[in-house]
């Protein structure tokens, strides 16, 4: 694994992490509104999944319109395994890594023979198919009546996030999830940082670059386009376990709502800067927060609507 000497190679990245550090640390602090500890969760959630939509399309070149189908994913598996089966905060987040890396891995052979529109069309499909297994699949998902996700386990050793007391302070639920959420966040940078640099990075962007010309080298497209979708997906139903979990609930969404949610995450790595990590932070900060900051400051229509619209209440 490369040390952090060579991962920060000039003054300016440095001081951005420091400075990012920083923020993580006194902005709940500093933040006491609840609210806005939530919608800075919700980001964190959002940065994660873009991450894995960024190495699977500006490192890997494929493009996928399907990501929430991942999200989605990963917040019923909160929701079964964490809410109702009471395993530990680690494990349920393996768990939706792992069930979304496996869902990935098999929609990869499937989007292997196609490119651009056609790899658009296959990624579509994937939300109707997932919109109709979470509607129908009643005994894991609840069917039409959602699921409830407040009850998971949010403590990893001496440290409970929904009742987290650091530097002599207490914190609420909302700020304990905000400090969760960016802790993943780091964590997925660091690994998708340290991936892009070792060889199956580069193959996967000899791949996008050009894949005839990679296959006649050695570079299996097989292999590393598959590999891609699967890591794409993890880090997704990653990002969806812990929004979940942030806003206490989850129920269907139809197609379309799940169809903007995807097409949000693309304007996010668009934003932030295709084929970059750090990119996708960037536009999940300045997108991620946006539907909020409508709502609450102009009182317009949000076209972009969550995965879990009924929130807890209680």
């Amino acid at each position: 694994m490369p040390s952090a000497s060579r991962l920060l190679q000039t003054t300016a990245s440095r001081i951005g992490l420091g400075l990012a550090v920083l923020l993580f640390v006194v902005t709940p602090v500093l933040v006491e509104d609840d609210f806005w500890m939530t919608v800075l969760a919700n980001t964190a959630a959002f940065a994660i999944a873009a991450i894995g939509l960024s190495i699977l399309t500006g490192y890997a070149g494929q493009v996928s319109i399907g990501h929430a189908a991942f999200l989605t994913i990963g917040g019923y598996v909160v929701a079964y395994f964490g809410a109702e089966k009471g395993w530990p905060l680690p494990l349920w987040l393996v768990a939706a890594a792992v069930v979304g890396g496996a869902v990935g891995a098999l929609v990869g052979p499937f989007a292997l023979r196609f490119k651009g529109n056609y790899l658009v069309v296959v990624t579509l499909a994937l939300l109707f198919i997932t919109v109709w297994v979470v509607e129908n699949w009643e005994s894991f998902t609840g069917g039409f009546d959602g699921a409830s996700t407040n009850g998971a386990p949010l403590s990893f050793g001496p440290l409970d996030f929904k009742e987290l007391s650091l530097f002599g302070k207490d914190f609420t639920r909302e700020q304990g999830l905000f400090y969760l959420g960016w802790i993943m966040v780091g964590l997925t940078a660091l690994v998708a940082r340290n991936l892009m640099r070792t060889r199956p990075g580069r193959a996967m962007q000899a791949i996008r670059d050009r894949d005839i010309a990679a296959e006649v080298v050695g570079v299996s497209n097989v292999h590393y386009k598959i590999a891609a979708f699967a890591i794409s997906s993890a880090m997704a139903s990653l990002g969806g376990a812990l929004y979940a979990v942030n806003l206490r609930f989850i129920s269907p969404s139809s197609p379309i709502e799940e169809l903007f949610i995807s097409i949000r995450f693309v304007a996010i790595i668009i934003v932030g800067g295709l084929g970059t990590i750090h990119g996708a932070i960037v536009g999940a900060l300045i997108l991620g927060p946006l539907p909020e900051l409508v709502r609450e400051n102009l009182g317009l229509l949000d076209f972009t609507v969550p995965i879990v619209d009924k929130p807890f209440v209680g």
